[in-house]
């Protein structure tokens, strides 16, 4: 069609199987398909507007800051700080406005870390939300009712919540809880494996 051999692209991607004269014509198609990604690319990214660039901007910014301030370097840096501010207490005779710089300093730093934080929580409660409504279209026989719980109302949620407790304690009662055992027979199991 358009001189490309054939089955070389999957997915938009080359593969092993380009091979003799006709792979740098391949090569060339890809590079020429990566420039046109990278152009669409750039349109895309100047036709949003402000609001959505900046959202991405901090998106990214959430992220970043929340792997690196969640290690254990940013924890032992903390640590550090308040030693460091700790020795110097008698230097500057406890005073007022050494006390004063610790307070707003924590403060500062505690009031931004809540939005970063939020935002990180958000969206991997997004995702997990997505992943989980996949499992449940994906699977045969669950209730598809079940995918976005999370926009019900709390009323909803504490009727559904009896629904499943309701289900749990008769499949207990029948004996039709496979995935649980209950403590008498998990005991009475054990004893039987050590008595062997």
């Amino acid at each position: 069609m358009d001189g490309r051999p054939p089955d070389v692209r999957l997915g938009g991607f080359l593969t092993d199987r380009i091979s003799g004269p006709s792979s740098s014509r391949a090569a060339e198609y890809n590079i020429m398909a990566m420039k046109t990604q990278k152009e669409k690319l750039k349109e895309q990214e100047e036709s949003r507007d402000f609001f959505c660039v900046v959202s991405d901007a901090f998106r990214v910014f959430a992220r970043r800051s929340s792997r690196v301030l969640g290690s254990a370097w940013a924890f032992a840096s903390a640590i550090l700080i308040i030693v460091v501010w700790g020795l110097t207490g008698p230097t500057f005779h406890y005073s007022d406005t050494w006390q004063l710089i610790i307070n707003t300093g924590t403060t500062i730093v505690t009031f931004l870390m809540v939005f970063l934080i939020q935002n990180t929580q958000n969206r991997d409660a997004k995702a997990v939300h997505l992943k989980l409504d996949e499992v449940i279209r994906a699977l045969k026989g669950a209730r598809n009712e079940l995918v976005d719980l999370e926009k019900l109302s709390d009323e909803d949620l504490t009727s559904l919540e009896k629904q499943f407790e309701r289900v749990r304690k008769k499949a207990e009662r029948d004996g039709n809880n496979p995935g649980r055992m209950s403590r008498a027979n998990g005991a009475e199991r054990a004893s039987r494996g050590k008595g062997n």
